[in-house]
């Protein structure tokens, strides 16, 4: 059994498909084991409280730049013993020392469709806006794995929807969490705990 442990900033949304998911037994071989919030202030600490969840709260204000910080983060990871961990709303981009101790076990979901979107400065709503400038007809999500260079890592799932004529980002954003990340994200997840994601080339295959 894997140990699974979310880095959370804010309302937690995709933490809750986790634990769902997970209640559902639709997780294999994998259990959150522990929720790390760098806001002390996230609602995502209730929901992980709710569900019997150990949590752990490290503040990013209270530390001098990333690096001291990805320090602080890398050695409650090491502590408790995270064999996979997945950035769900995450808003703290991680130094390689993190990344490099753990290559091909950080998770990560876009709400676009990379490489459209994203790199730094894409976050949030920030993306939908964006995808309706330019006038996609499509959008989504993708899960992939982190290294060094934001949204840069093998990409494990995407998924689509189609954009309305209508759409805002507020409701773009919704449509994309409901359909597409609420649901790859946990079996992204499983996918990982049961050695079924190969590397090879710096491409992730699902076996």
């Amino acid at each position: 059994m894997k140990n699974i442990v979310v880095l959370v900033s804010g309302g937690g949304t995709n933490l809750q498909a986790l634990i769902d998911s997970e209640a559902r037994g639709e997780i294999k071989n994998g259990k959150i084991t522990c929720v790390i919030s760098s806001n002390p202030e996230a609602y995502a600490l209730e929901r992980a409280s709710k569900a019997g969840i150990n949590t752990v709260v490290i503040p990013r204000k209270e530390y001098k730049d990333s690096v001291a910080y990805s320090k602080a983060i890398l050695e409650e990871l090491d502590n408790q013993k995270a064999d996979l961990i997945v950035l769900a709303g995450f808003m703290t981009i991680l130094d390689r020392c993190v990344t490099e101790k753990y290559p091909y076990r950080i998770i990560n979901v876009h709400p676009a469709l990379i490489p459209s979107f994203c790199g730094e400065g894409f976050y949030g709503l920030k993306v939908h806006e964006k995808a309706l400038e330019y006038g996609v007809k499509v959008s989504g999500a993708t899960i992939h794995f982190v290294n060094e260079e934001a949204d840069a890592g093998a990409i494990i799932l995407q998924g689509t929807v189609n954009i309305e004529n209508d759409d805002t980002p507020e409701v773009l954003q919704k449509r994309i969490m409901e359909n597409v990340e609420w649901k790859l994200l946990p079996k992204a997840v499983s996918l990982f705990c049961e050695d079924r994601i190969s590397i090879r080339n710096g491409k992730a295959y699902v076996d």
